[in-house]
């Protein structure tokens, strides 16, 4: 597996990492604890490090489940987990915090908090607000420190200093070793930068989601800053297992949402065809292919893909290795531009 520098933060993490969302269950119609350890363990022992996590994955869910995983693993892990996305603020704090949407707890089935009843998420990055989570993370994550701790979104009025000065400190307190943001634009990141070094971004990238090109992606290229790329196989379809047929179990986001359908569906199986031969010849899955196609546009340093058991995580950490030639990007690349759906 291929490693690649967290920006100038002195840590290097494989390329591939595990990105822990749908193990927290909630929005992804549930998850299996024990067949999430195994898949951690899998990803681990096939030379992955990186583990993206975050709070709101479940409600403290997956950090927990992250936490059992590498709890005798730690000096493998580089580990990365969020802030500011909040379902349990005091009044004070939801007076300067931005509301989000409204959800329920369904699906988080081994936590004993499976619930349908509604209650309200916010985006809190007040200095008071993060410290308060930086510690719950801890605790959650068995550990002592956090490779790389990220503010999830950004729309809250907190003034970024303040934002960056609670996590300067607890980057010089030793509990944090670099800072990350995720869901920025630009112009974000040079406010960040102001105040002290920003060293990742993470930002939603894939074929079929490309408005990161032309902003975060040269952004980062230019000025050494890690682009973690999630949502990289968009949710499944770029995986080219699921067909117009498919159906989700009660609780899967994708239910609700136009990409899943089948006329779209069909359009990206249209786009994944050309790829099929470049697969073939790698000895690769579409998946594969896939991540690869992602490591290898210009600045994006790392992809984070979610894995529900052991063979899809060693699937996943295979990506690692796949080098493609300039011809065979160039290929690939036409074919994305063929896409024509949502």
């Amino acid at each position: 597996m291929k490693k690649r520098a967290l920006g100038r933060s002195g840590i290097e993490a494989s390329v591939v990492g595990f990105g822990a969302w749908a193990i927290g269950g909630w929005t992804w119609g549930g998850a299996d604890e024990s067949e999430s350890i195994r898949a951690i363990h899998a990803f681990l022992d096939a030379g992955g490090s990186l583990i993206d996590t975050a709070p709101v994955y479940g409600f403290g869910a997956s950090e927990e489940v992250v936490g059992k995983a590498i709890a005798d693993r730690r000096d493998q892990v580089v580990l990365a987990t969020k802030c500011s996305m909040r379902w349990d603020l005091s009044d004070p704090q939801k007076e300067r915090a931005k509301k989000r949407f409204s959800t329920t707890r369904q699906n988080v089935d081994w936590t004993g908090e499976t619930s349908d009843e509604s209650f309200d998420v916010y985006i809190y990055n007040g200095r008071d607000g993060i410290r308060e989570e930086v510690e719950r993370s801890l605790r959650r994550l068995q550990t002592d420190v956090i490779d790389l701790y990220q503010t999830h979104w950004q729309m809250d009025a907190t003034p970024i200093e303040e934002r960056m000065g609670a996590l300067e400190e607890l980057k010089q307190e030793g509990k944090i070793r670099a800072i990350g943001v995720s869901n920025a634009s630009p112009e974000q990141i040079d406010q960040y930068r102001q105040f002290g070094q920003i060293d990742t971004d993470q930002e939603k990238y894939s074929m079929l989601d490309r408005e990161m090109e032309m902003a975060n992606l040269a952004k980062c290229a230019d000025e050494q800053i890690a682009f973690l790329a999630y949502s990289p196989l968009g949710q499944g379809l770029l995986t080219g297992k699921i067909t117009p047929e498919r159906e989700y179990d009660e609780g899967d986001q994708r239910r609700f949402k136009d990409r899943f359908k089948p006329s779209n569906v069909r359009k990206v199986q249209a786009m994944l065809e050309p790829m099929l031969p470049i697969a073939a010849r790698h000895q690769v899955s579409l998946s594969q292919l896939t991540m690869a196609w992602t490591l290898a546009q210009r600045g994006c340093s790392h992809v984070l893909c979610g894995a529900r058991n052991p063979q899809q995580a060693i699937d996943n950490a295979g990506a690692g290795d796949v080098e493609l030639t300039s011809e065979e990007i160039a290929e690939i690349s036409r074919a994305v531009q063929s896409y024509g759906g949502v």
